[in-house]
């Protein structure tokens, strides 16, 4: 199908992209990579009236550090992620995800930001994001916020994003030395997630000191593992004391139901993808 007529608006800085998203009001869309938009725009599922482009805004793409933040532009694409040296170094959980996403094709045009504030909750970079104690920086009409990532995930599709507001950084807390894993499950290749976990730990002699764990698809937004990670700590890993805090993965979630599966198989799914991941991350 033909999308519904837009205006089309492509700013050169993020000023003039804040400005261009005010004046075009609530019926307008932000334009990243495209690979969610623009299926939606040609099965006019969606029908804004200004779409506004935001390729040509340079100041939103790299990575750099930022004292004890790694700081990642809303623009970087997921090749990029997955390449660079200070996200395999300090962020390493983020590498892991991304290079599970999709296909090449769509990491070349894909973005980070674009993924984070589409907020599908089957998406791969959200759980990272928030086992990670990232922030989210937004620009508006009335200048920059912060918004950590716990509090960022709204619902299914929904952000704290204002509708006059664009992402502009990730800032990730670096975890510099951490090992890190993310389990997927799906039926078929390049396929959504039917259930994820991003897991990320900090280990010494054996016993892991912190845990951070994060679900992919088991509620309308990602969900912190938190009594896994509780259970973790302090403890030798191996494959009993791994088991153990597996078995609390499912705590406190509220996965979909669909045609792939049914609420308790994706709690098992939570649980077994959730004691592989920490094995692969803890090496045991």
């Amino acid at each position: 199908m033909i999308p519904a007529p837009f205006d089309y608006v492509r700013p050169s800085t993020v000023d003039e992209a804040v400005q261009a998203l005010a004046s075009a009001g609530e019926d307008a869309k932000v334009l990243a990579g495209g690979q969610s938009l623009l299926p939606v725009l040609r099965m006019r599922l969606a029908a804004p009236t200004t779409l506004i482009d935001l390729g040509r805004v340079a100041e939103l793409r790299g990575v750099r550090e930022d004292g004890s933040d790694l700081v990642i532009g809303a623009m970087t694409t997921h090749y990029d992620v997955q390449r660079d040296a200070l996200v395999a170094s300090h962020a390493a959980l983020l590498k892991e995800a991304t290079d599970t996403v999709a296909d090449p094709q769509i990491r070349h045009r894909g973005t980070l930001g674009g993924a984070i504030a589409h907020a599908d909750p089957a998406g791969d970079l959200l759980a990272p994001v928030l086992a990670l104690d990232a922030s989210l920086v937004v620009a508006g009409p009335s200048g920059r916020r912060t918004v950590p990532a716990a509090d960022f995930f709204r619902d299914l599709f929904t952000t704290a994003l204002a509708p006059d507001e664009l992402l502009v950084e990730i800032r990730v807390p670096q975890h510099t030395g951490w090992r890190a894993h993310y389990e997927k499950f799906n039926r078929v290749a390049q396929a959504w997630s039917m259930v994820a976990v991003a897991v990320t730990v900090r280990t010494e002699a054996g016993v892991i000191e912190e845990a951070r764990v994060a679900l992919t698809n088991m509620g309308s937004t990602p969900v912190r593992a938190s009594g896994v990670e509780a259970a973790l700590v302090g403890v030798q890993a191996s494959a009993d004391s791994i088991a153990a805090a597996a078995s609390h993965a499912a705590e406190g979630t509220n996965p979909p139901v669909d045609s792939n599966a049914d609420v308790e198989y994706r709690r098992h799914l939570a649980q077994v993808l959730t004691g592989r991941a920490i094995a692969a991350a803890a090496g045991a």
